[in-house]
């Protein structure tokens, strides 16, 4: 069986997870309430004119679809957790994994695989054209069209303002605090996002897909950085300068700016030129000698205020980068 319209396709994915619909008024919950274990799909819609979906389940059984639609739509979110391979005709497979995506579509035409034992998780925004057309043109004449995008190209990249709003609007979901005229408010907000990116430049990221080069993680190994991981590298090292003193793990950072961990690593490095524990050091030790040279505070107070709760570790860490102790630093200074 061939699924003919994106509404067709989503429906036979709930049937094979064995999900039935349990309308709650503004949106609608799929689940199985006799295997709640398996997880649910709430979605959210303007019928025709687009929807907001939040899936956290767990595949009951291997399956897969075929599709072939002549709608023409935009598609953008997040997946946080779970692969799925997909394979548009003509094109080799690829995959949905963890990270932000957005792809404009019309007359698609392919496969999509599922496997048993899979833990997907994700949010993902769907805009159809009508609303682009009936909505958007009539109020917003120069506002982008879909030809501004590569058409049924997956780009991972989301601007990360739209990437944060779409965990926001996932968190209010899941507590049953989100409003249609709230969602409505954020899918225009997301629009203008987008249409501001396009405006930035005549190369920018969806009208060109922009590689940042490749960087070596190996012997013989190397990741293609591309504009959004750039974006998301940028992003950490804004995190990191400002909370030097108190950093976010490696994996909670990856996280925040939504780029996995070895690109993150291997990317800051190749940019900034040290790794990330060595940036948040250096700008641990700066604030330091600061604190030695202007004030009278105790070296334990400062080994605090710069995120050592042990002075000793606070003044091997300062003897390894300055050649001596903080006292012996404090003495020439003062």
């Amino acid at each position: 069986m061939i699924c003919k319209t994106t509404k067709e396709f989503q429906n036979r994915v709930l049937e094979y997870m064995t999900f039935a619909p349990y309308p709650m008024g503004h949106y609608t919950i799929y689940k199985n309430k006799e295997k709640p274990e398996l997880g649910f799909f709430i979605k959210y819609s303007r019928e025709g004119y687009y929807d907001f979906g939040i899936g956290d389940y767990t595949i009951p059984s291997n399956f897969s679809l075929s599709f072939e639609h002549k709608e023409e739509l935009i598609r953008f979110g997040t997946v946080y957790k779970g692969e799925t391979n997909f394979q548009i005709e003509d094109s080799p497979i690829s995959s949905f994994s963890p990270s932000s995506f957005f792809v404009a579509e019309r007359g698609l035409k392919g496969k999509q695989a599922w496997k048993k034992g899979q833990h997907l998780h994700g949010a993902e925004i769907t805009i159809y054209k009508k609303y682009f057309d009936e909505i958007i043109k009539p109020n917003f004449p120069s506002s982008m069209s879909f030809d501004n995008f590569i058409i049924n190209y997956t780009y991972h990249y989301l601007p990360l303002e739209i990437a944060t709003i779409i965990q926001n609007l996932r968190n209010l979901a899941e507590i049953n605090e989100l409003s249609l005229l709230y969602l409505e408010s954020k899918i225009l907000e997301c629009i203008a996002l987008i249409n501001k990116e396009i405006d930035s430049s005549s190369k920018n990221v969806f009208t060109n897909q922009l590689n940042y080069g490749e960087i070596k993680i190996g012997k013989d190994r190397y990741v293609t950085l591309t504009a959004s991981d750039a974006s998301a590298i940028q992003k950490a090292h804004e995190i990191l300068t400002k909370e030097a003193c108190n950093p976010p793990t490696i994996k909670s950072l990856s996280k925040m700016v939504f780029l996995n961990e070895q690109k993150l690593k291997a990317g800051f490095s190749a940019k900034y030129h040290m790794s990330i524990s060595k940036y948040t050091t250096s700008i641990r030790m700066t604030i330091a000698e600061n604190l030695l040279s202007t004030t009278q505070l105790s070296i334990d107070e400062i080994a605090k205020l710069v995120g050592y709760n042990y002075s000793g570790n606070f003044i091997k860490m300062f003897k390894k980068v300055h050649g001596k102790t903080p006292l012996e630093f404090r003495k020439i200074k003062t």
